[in-house]
């Protein structure tokens, strides 16, 4: 079996709500092997023998089911999460002020020359990532990435703890 991480965009914001049991209940029933969470913003960790595109396809659309609305999911392989979090090009700066913006596909060469309203933030394109340090943090930002906009944020300390986690797994 291998170990996964599912990032779900957009839920626990407004009202698009998803308890995090409900998230355990629903990959469960998916068949998911070991199913954990980490904080409510759509974090799940678990094990299967299926691959990145079937389990993606899967979870998407038990969760349309439950939540009545689409809910993008990006998945990373343990190994991969491993990998974001060292690849981190802004190692030295605080996890809180840097995030990987996870993407299903590679980002496009031009991701970080396109992007608007840029102020002191930094921007370096990863393998399907794209990392950003924001040095008066992400709250104040004005920062547009369009490459970004189908992608889902976590800053380094949640990429680096569910790194961590996901080889507890298996």
């Amino acid at each position: 079996m291998t170990e996964y991480v599912a990032l779900l965009r957009g839920v626990n914001l407004g009202k698009r709500q998803l308890r995090m049991e409900d998230l355990r209940r629903i990959a469960t029933d998916l068949g998911l092997a070991s199913p954990r969470t980490l904080i409510a913003s759509g974090n799940l960790l678990f094990a299967s023998d299926n691959g990145e595109e079937a389990l993606k396809a899967k979870l998407e659309a038990a969760l349309q089911a439950h939540m009545g609305a689409p809910v993008p999911v990006m998945i990373r392989t343990a190994v991969e999460m491993r990998a974001v979090a060292a690849a981190n090009p802004f190692g030295d700066q605080p996890g809180n002020k840097v995030v990987a913006i996870f993407l299903d596909e590679a980002p496009p060469a031009n991701a970080a020359a396109d992007a608007k309203h840029v102020a002191d933030e930094r921007i370096e394109l990863g393998r399907r990532e794209l990392y950003v340090h924001y040095p008066a943090g992400q709250g104040p930002s004005k920062l547009a990435i369009s490459a970004a906009a189908a992608g889902t944020a976590r800053n380094m300390n949640t990429v680096r703890k569910l790194a961590d986690m996901a080889v507890e797994i298996g």
